[in-house]
């Protein structure tokens, strides 16, 4: 996989603790810093892409189904 590199600055605390995870592990501070990286962007990406379905749903004046009504069974199918 293609890499690039970024540049960013954080507080002592935060780096200490980084620090400490990485030396008890035996991986790199940075391994920790990317794979917190991609779990934030997915769950940020989630949160704003079901904020944004969920406001266009309001606008379309669409009617909605109650969740005790959706035949549950029948969906995937």
């Amino acid at each position: 996989m293609a890499t690039k590199q970024l540049n960013t600055s954080v507080d002592k605390a935060l780096y200490d603790r980084l620090d400490r995870l990485a030396t008890r592990t035996g991986r790199s501070r940075s391994h920790y810093a990317s794979e917190f990286i991609e779990r934030g962007l997915n769950d940020l990406e989630d949160h704003y892409l079901l904020k944004d379905a969920l406001e266009e749903f309001h606008a379309s004046d669409e009617d909605s189904i109650a969740h005790e009504d959706v035949d549950w069974d029948s969906l995937g199918r």
